[in-house]
């Protein structure tokens, strides 16, 4: 089994990227070409506030070299996020009904939201650079009220593409639920992410949970250490304004070589988007990842 850790940042065109990051004046169509000399992957962000049209995406497959990889974040309203009813594609509002502002997500707008999602990134899908979609799921997405067998049409519809579920609310992995959770996950064949968060109680912070679930994919996702921010920052920009120092990097490549024991790809993003620091700590892991022997696929030339 030819293994590999691919490493990249959430979003290759965040505001504080572009600031700080890129050279000055780079144009806009220059952005992911330049993003895709460093790293080997991206995890799309904007597909979680628009679903993309296909033109869109058959630009992006045309800009990074061969052997880039584009991870896809679902929707908000399959994420169970709060979702406005413009939030959804045009041609599929008149399948939505709103409590207030909020779309109900019922299962013929779940069918139509995963349909619309698929038929979009078959560019992808069919230039064999899509890794995987990340359901990064709301906090509110609690064992309290709701089963995680609510996730079995998202599981069905995106799993054969490949499929990573990040939980967000820390009581799915009490030790009431934890086996019963990663059981479940296993049986599917979905990707269990391993979250890099702060230590804290807080419902909305997961526990360190470095458990393969899927042998072909292993999920690490580092949204920074700050408890404060995470918990309280307004934006995204002060929820993970967090700097990784190098033996906190260190540690997650110890981390990804035990994913690599039993998962054949190991996909390490970025989400600590302030300024530049997701785009400096990817490149620091990934020489450290290369300096202690672990098979990182390159940047390209």
């Amino acid at each position: 089994m030819s293994q590999r850790i691919l490493v990249g940042t959430a979003s290759w065109a965040d505001p504080g990227f572009i600031d700080t990051w890129y050279p000055h004046g780079l144009a806009k169509q220059e952005l992911l070409p330049w993003y895709a000399q460093h790293f080997p992957l991206v995890e799309v962000n904007s597909s979680f506030y628009a679903i993309p049209e296909p033109k869109a995406v058959a630009h992006w497959v045309d800009q990074p070299p061969p052997h880039f990889v584009f991870d896809i974040k679902a929707h908000k309203a399959l994420s169970r996020h709060a979702a406005k009813l413009a939030d959804l594609p045009k041609d599929l509002r008149p399948l939505a009904s709103v409590d207030g502002e909020k779309v109900k997500l019922t299962p013929a707008l779940e069918d139509a939201l995963l349909g619309k999602l698929l038929d979009a990134i078959k560019p992808l899908t069919d230039a064999g650079k899509l890794g995987a979609f990340l359901v990064q799921l709301s906090p509110s997405f609690s064992p309290k009220y709701h089963a995680i067998e609510e996730l079995s049409a998202i599981i069905e519809a995106l799993r054969p593409h490949g499929l990573a579920i990040e939980l967000r609310n820390r009581n799915w992995m009490s030790s009431e639920l934890a086996s019963s959770v990663v059981d479940y996950f296993a049986k599917q064949s979905v990707s269990l992410v391993t979250v890099d968060a702060p230590d804290s109680p807080h419902f909305m912070v997961m526990p360190k949970s470095d458990v393969v679930t899927n042998p072909k994919l292993a999920y690490i996702r580092l949204h920074g250490r700050d408890a404060k921010a995470f918990t309280r920052g307004k934006t995204v920009s002060e929820r993970f304004n967090y700097e990784y120092s190098p033996d906190e990097l260190r540690e997650t490549a110890a981390t990804a070589q035990k994913l690599l024991h039993d998962a054949e790809d190991v996909h390490v993003v970025f989400n600590n988007n302030h300024a530049n620091l997701a785009p400096k700590a990817a490149e620091y892991f990934m020489q450290i990842a290369k300096d202690t022997g672990l098979p990182v696929a390159p940047r390209s030339p």
